[in-house]
């Protein structure tokens, strides 16, 4: 994950906490339908999962009612991609699918990505209040924590439910006012 900064790991596969990969699931109501950028080592267990090599979130559907994505941070040199392609496809299933869709993210809320398919798109985020979240390397728990600070992104319409589930772990803003402003 870099954000900017330089990777402290080689990996690409930085693991959902567990506390909110259990938030994510009580907040579908138990199930996650999609999970577009899972590896081997996930715990979030959605129904359907792409793994690269052979799915390529990027390339797969995301027409799935529920959707959480904790993509890559950094840039995949090998596919030209970065993590404002997966910001674009979450704001992408919400408009076209109706999908409600959870991601987990670093804060960069200077980019155009964040201006455009957060701010302008996205019903909530909550900015969380763990400064050096620790995500899972290889499933198991013990890695660094992260070089910058990361936020939960809802797109979707209950963002009373996103509240009150999100709301314990950061500031939960609403961001609907700002909806349509993004050029999308």
């Amino acid at each position: 994950m870099t954000a900017g900064r330089s990777l402290n790991t080689q990996s690409q596969e930085w693991g959902t906490p567990k506390k909110y990969a259990e938030a994510v699931r009580s907040f579908f109501g138990g199930q996650i339908a999609l999970d577009p950028c899972s590896n081997e080592y996930s715990i979030v267990q959605a129904g359907t999962e792409y793994r690269l090599p052979h799915l390529d979130g990027l390339k797969e559907s995301w027409d799935f009612p529920t959707i959480y994505v904790n993509p890559p941070y950094g840039v995949d040199k090998v596919r030209g991609t970065s993590i404002k392609e997966w910001l674009l496809r979450c704001a992408y299933a919400n408009q076209m699918y109706n999908s409600e869709v959870l991601a987990l993210v670093p804060v960069a809320t200077n980019t155009g990505h964040w201006k455009r398919y957060v701010f302008g798109a996205a019903s909530g985020v909550c900015f969380l209040y763990d400064t050096r979240l620790k995500f899972l390397v290889n499933g198991l728990n013990g890695g660094k924590g992260a070089p910058m600070s990361c936020a939960m992104i809802y797109w979707g319409v209950d963002f009373d439910r996103f509240f009150s589930f999100f709301s314990k772990f950061g500031a939960a803003l609403d961001l609907r006012s700002l909806k349509g402003n993004n050029g999308i």
